[in-house]
């Protein structure tokens, strides 16, 4: 039996055809090899997209139709789950292992990782201690690999994973720990994820200079891997899940529901959180799409004729609308609406913001119920925000319980946003390929569809492709 071809998958988040430009070790990648606009999923976000691309399915194949979802079962939304098994069909390594057993695979922070049968997995993991404290941690797969990693490059940086301090240290180590298990583990595939662009293309917009400039640093981080990785005769194939595009104006759903009588709350110490279980109808709000959950199918005349008008709000899709573009799964809402193209939705659901839940000013990704972007922001609005900041540290390194209360409430400055199907293939995604002609007969500067991406590289790594 022939061996594999050694491939490494790096998933280059915000990557378009435009901030290529800006990359020049990325660019001479396509150059010298093969580059195509890449059609993404509904919605172009990270675990849909990430969950096509490992399975060839769409989203109402997969079940993973957004970052999160409200789980019925439960009667609770959970965003950021990891449970490998919530992803339906056929894994790529499982269709590579059928092909060629004893196949490796090494995942560093592709998402829903736990639970995966993959050979190796590093994955972000707090530590979330009793008293409340979260501190930076990854889970490993074998469990040896942690302390193997730890002790080569620190601790997982999770602060600057997600939060205000988010920033290019996280995709370094990442990028380091997969530079370590290619040199040691030799995987026959290696799965790469680097967040890096996420955060100032959200914050400032794709056409920022700062946003230029997280494009170029992260090109020159990327280039010690691309090295190794061209040493080591790999084919490589870095890929993108959505284009970031500019965005001026958010839309408050949740507020459009409660004000129509149609969405609850209840109050604890004077704080409100959504009721899931006595509302008419709610949104799990996440980029520019929302899946709108209704209880009772007969209130859908009501919901629509609230959401109906709403500024920055586009479209609603109905059953068909699911159905057309593979979002018909039991886990989506009763209704998918999609954001105006210089608009996204909150998650917010409170009147007045003195009633907002606490969670609401952290960074708390788990108990929100929907994506905040705000959170890669210090309040601009409290002069003492960096002075509370620090004290909350100092609190923490003398092992005092502390709260991080420094997110905002005013969703105003987020400039960039995703999750729509894009309207120019130079603000989405883009895959690019180190094998000239690894496209095969593919026409090109047409699209290649996501659910191709599986196939595509069984076909590199299994050697149907030149």
């Amino acid at each position: 039996m022939t061996a594999p071809r050694p491939l490494l998958v790096v998933d280059v988040v915000g990557l378009t055809p435009a901030l290529l430009s800006r990359m020049p070790r990325l660019r001479a990648l396509a150059d010298r090899g093969t580059h195509t606009p890449l059609q993404t999923v509904l919605p172009a976000v990270t675990c849909a997209a990430q969950s096509t691309f490992l399975t060839g399915e769409l989203p109402s194949g997969h079940g993973i139709v957004g970052n999160g979802w409200y789980f019925r079962e439960l009667g609770d939304v959970l965003l950021w789950r990891q449970h490998n098994a919530l992803v339906g069909g056929e894994k790529l390594w499982h269709a590579a292992r059928a092909a060629h057993p004893g196949y490796t695979v090494a995942n560093v922070c592709w998402w829903y990782a736990m639970g995966a049968d993959t050979d190796w997995t590093v994955t972000p993991r707090p530590v979330y201690y009793a008293d409340g404290r979260k501190e930076p941690d990854c889970y490993t797969r074998p469990p040896a690999l942690h302390d193997e990693l730890t002790g080569l490059l620190g601790d997982f940086p999770l602060f600057t994973f997600w939060g205000p301090g988010a920033a290019l240290t996280s995709s370094r180590w990442i990028i380091d720990a997969t530079r370590h298990l290619l040199r040691t583990r030799h995987p026959d595939l290696a799965l790469c994820y680097v967040p890096h662009l996420d955060y100032d293309l959200q914050r400032y917009g794709p056409d920022d200079p700062r946003s230029h400039r997280a494009a170029a640093e992260l090109d020159a981080a990327l280039a010690p891997l691309l090295d190794q990785a061209r040493e080591e005769g790999r084919t490589v194939v870095a890929l993108s899940e959505y284009g970031i595009t500019r965005v001026r104006r958010h839309v408050d759903i949740n507020r459009v529901l409660r004000r129509a009588g149609l969405l609850h709350v209840h109050t604890q110490d004077g704080m409100e959180y959504l009721d899931p279980w006595t509302s008419r109808a709610f949104v799990v709000a996440d980029h520019q799409t929302a899946h709108v959950y209704v209880r009772d199918p007969a209130e859908l005349p009501a919901v629509r004729e609230a959401l109906t008008g709403v500024p920055g709000l586009a479209e609603l899709l109905d059953e068909s609308g699911k159905k057309a573009h593979g979002l018909d799964h039991p886990r989506a809402g009763e209704l998918v609406a999609l954001a105006e193209p210089d608009a996204w939705f909150t998650y917010y659901y409170w009147l007045d913001d003195a009633r907002a839940p606490d969670f609401a000013r952290l960074v708390e990704i788990h108990r929100k119920p929907g994506y905040d972007p705000a959170e890669l922001f210090m309040d601009p609005r409290d002069p003492y925000v960096k002075l509370r900041a620090a004290a909350a540290l100092a609190r923490k390194k003398t092992g005092l319980r502390y709260t991080m209360n420094v997110v905002p409430l005013d969703p105003s400055p987020i400039r960039g946003s995703h999750g729509l199907l894009p309207a120019r293939t130079d603000e989405g995604p883009v895959l690019l390929c180190s094998r000239p002609g690894a496209l095969g007969a593919h026409p090109e500067g047409r699209p290649f569809p996501a659910t191709g991406v599986k196939q595509l590289l069984l076909d590199l790594a299994l050697g149907d492709r030149t």
